[in-house]
């Protein structure tokens, strides 16, 4: 093929933001145009990142319980809605706290909040992951997320699976994710997993790993009492070369018991 042909179809292709599937593109798949990033407005974050959570990839955000993948989701859904964006939150088990939400800054009434099926002991290993409840609130959790994605229009979409048993997460087949990527390659909508641990991501997504160390005072057992977290965030990207670690906060208040 004659060298102008191929420098057309890659023009092309980076309109149609495209270009991640080019391989003479591979080094230089950081972008620069803000456009093409979801800020989080968590400022040591989005300098890590670059920017932010790339649009038209999957990413993720995995932790366990209280590594603050939720506080960070709604962070994230804040910032979009302050932009004037529209997001969706696939709520698999109607775990959301409308409280949390709007305490963190979210426009509820720019944010599509799809509840599932709140399930008791959704968390436990065992028989109990394997329930057929589990498995048909997961799977409409699943078609629902691909139904908003392919709906298109939304700035940011997520879907919490953060309680979801890793025994029923490995039992989703990865070509689901592939399907995700294909649905979202090329759009202006950043999907974001949220999950116990790094499940899939997009060649060109990103994975932030989330940690937490508890600090406590007092000076006995009887008074010791809970005065914040350190949060820390691995982020991971190869593709992106972005790759570090970040300390998200370390908050204290004396005053709460």
């Amino acid at each position: 093929m004659p060298q102008p042909a191929v420098a057309v179809l890659e023009a092309a292709l980076r309109v149609r933001k495209l270009d991640c599937t080019l391989t003479t593109a591979l080094p230089s798949l950081e972008r620069t145009d803000a456009s093409a990033l979801v800020v989080t407005d968590v400022a040591a974050l989005d300098t890590c990142l670059r920017g932010g959570l790339p649009r038209g990839q999957l990413s993720e955000i995995a932790g366990p319980r209280s590594s603050g993948h939720m506080t960070l989701l709604l962070q994230l859904l804040a910032a979009a809605a302050r932009r004037g964006e529209i997001a969706a939150l696939v709520d698999t088990f109607d775990r959301l706290d409308v409280a949390s939400a709007c305490a963190a800054g979210v426009d509820l009434d720019r944010v599509l909040w799809i509840r599932g099926q709140a399930i008791t002991g959704a968390q436990e290993s065992g028989p109990r992951a394997q329930s057929p409840l589990l498995d048909r609130t997961l799977d409409r959790a699943l078609k629902a997320l691909n139904l908003v994605l392919q709906a298109g229009g939304f700035g940011v979409v997520a879907i919490d699976l953060a309680d979801v048993p890793l025994m029923a997460l490995k039992r989703i087949p990865f070509t689901t994710w592939l399907r995700v990527q294909r649905t979202i390659e090329g759009s202006d909508t950043a999907c974001v997993l949220v999950a116990p641990e790094p499940l899939a991501r997009s060649a060109g997504g990103v994975t932030l790993s989330l940690a937490a160390a508890a600090q406590w005072a007092g000076n006995s057992e009887r008074s010791r009492r809970l005065r914040g977290l350190d949060l820390t965030a691995r982020i991971v990207s190869p593709r992106r070369r972005v790759q570090g670690d970040v300390r998200l906060a370390a908050r204290a208040n004396d005053s709460q018991r």
